[in-house]
């Protein structure tokens, strides 16, 4: 197949993964509520690059529901929209951009049903920009060490929660 991008060196057009996950000590129901039920409220709180969230689409989280962030990495400012294009409670949430080519996936596993979640999470950058290729080992880092900053920051996040909830009662 033809690739001019191949052609002229300017670095590959493969897509870029990050993956991470963890052990989260909590249930995949509670886990799902707080990532996906509770999105608006709480993706800032995991992912600090978010500086601005809204819900676009009335009424509770679902398939399909749109939302537009804007983010600083690393002192770049981006504004997107995003889609929810998997939503099962307990399983797995799935973003992907409408205006920008990216899509985030959260999947849960019960480690040890009501105690323990496998949390993995993949960010893949479905395209990246040609004056961009020639940093593609940089962005590739950049992208496995945020994959790794946000499991590990939903993990602290949610049982602290948990761990106060439980110390309130």
């Amino acid at each position: 197949m033809f690739n001019l991008g191949s052609m002229l060196n300017l670095g590959s057009t493969d897509p870029v993964v990050g993956k991470a996950s963890t052990l989260v000590e909590c249930s995949a129901r509670e886990l799902f509520k707080y990532l996906g039920e509770d999105l608006f409220q709480n993706y800032p709180k995991w992912s600090p690059e978010v500086k601005e969230l809204e819900q676009i689409t009335p009424g509770p989280v679902h398939l399909g529901t749109i939302g537009r962030q804007v983010r600083v990495d690393q002192g770049r400012r981006t504004e997107s929209r995003f889609k929810i294009f998997a939503y099962k409670p307990g399983e797995r949430l799935t973003l992907v951009g409408v205006s920008d080519p990216f899509r985030c996936t959260y999947e849960l596993q019960d480690a040890n049903p009501e105690q323990s979640t496998k949390l993995t999470f993949t960010f893949e950058l479905l395209e990246l920009l040609v004056v961009m290729r020639p940093f593609e080992a940089l962005v590739r880092a950049a992208i496995k060490d945020g994959a790794e900053r946000t499991v590990q920051n939903i993990k602290r996040l949610v049982e602290t929660e948990k761990s106060m909830g439980t110390s309130a009662n």
